[in-house]
């Protein structure tokens, strides 16, 4: 037995499937549904039915496996036309379930495509150090009481390193509403966990922009006419528009 594991979406246009492989090595196919077509793939029945979805989601491993998987096949779709990816382990019956759900959200698949149409996605990281550099000249210290020169080294510690955030923060801000304006869209998440970002660095800015293919040059120059101030400044992409072609967004 077998199930239909759903990758993207995309506007008709291009007739050929990803090359793939796809999560269960298999090749990827499509099914069309008037101007609509699904990306999906054919996988075991008992390594994907809902109760085997629920192993894999404990075991790390595989899940990054199937998350490559996922993402290499919706990246290869959405190098051929607008496309609008599905999340993991998005599993139907059959090709006719696929089909039915093309047809009952086929206004809200067409209103997310064509926003994305001739657009990627870029993103932008923001890195403050989490330790300012100590001042040339300690306090002064006080020889009124034992202890007040550690007390004031630590509240001058506290400052700084508060002003340093604040400084970043501004740069992230005026760096966002910059790239903002140049951009069809915007996306502004919370700034990931020095544990998950894999840097020593605070991040204070963590956003997505939806940017039009003839205005990528633009765009790089209104970052690289931002002013950093001793943050510093990652940029990613471009990649398709994932975060702006999710169902429901306006």
């Amino acid at each position: 037995m077998s199930l239909v594991w759903l990758y993207a979406v995309r506007l008709g246009g291009a007739d050929r499937p990803p090359a793939g492989p796809g999560v269960d090595g298999e090749s990827p196919r499509l099914v069309v549904e008037g101007p609509l077509v699904a990306v999906v793939g054919t996988v075991r029945e008992e390594e994907f039915d809902e109760s085997a979805l629920a192993r894999a989601m404990e075991d790390l491993g595989r899940i990054e496996r199937l998350a490559r998987a996922h993402h290499a096949v919706i990246v290869e779709a959405a190098a051929a036309e607008p496309t609008a990816p599905l999340r993991l382990a998005t599993v139907y019956r059959d090709d006719e379930a696929v089909a039915q759900m093309l047809r009952e959200r086929a206004v809200e698949f067409g209103t997310v495509l064509e926003r994305v149409r001739d657009r990627r996605e870029w993103g932008v990281k923001v890195y403050v150090d989490a330790k300012p550099e100590a001042p040339a000249e300690e306090p002064a210290a006080s020889s009124e009481r034992p202890g007040t020169s550690y007390l004031l080294r630590r509240r001058a510690d506290r400052d700084r390193g508060a002003q340093a955030r604040e400084r970043a923060r501004a740069v992230a801000d005026r760096l966002d509403d910059t790239l903002a304006q140049v951009a069809a869209g915007s996306h502004r998440m919370k700034p990931q966990d020095a544990r998950l970002s894999g840097r020593e660095q605070e991040m204070v800015l963590n956003a997505t922009y939806l940017v039009d293919t003839d205005g990528e040059d633009g765009f790089r120059a209104a970052l690289a006419a931002v002013e950093a101030e001793g943050a510093t400044v990652e940029l990613t992409g471009p990649w398709p528009p994932f975060s702006f072609a999710t169902l429901g967004e306006s």
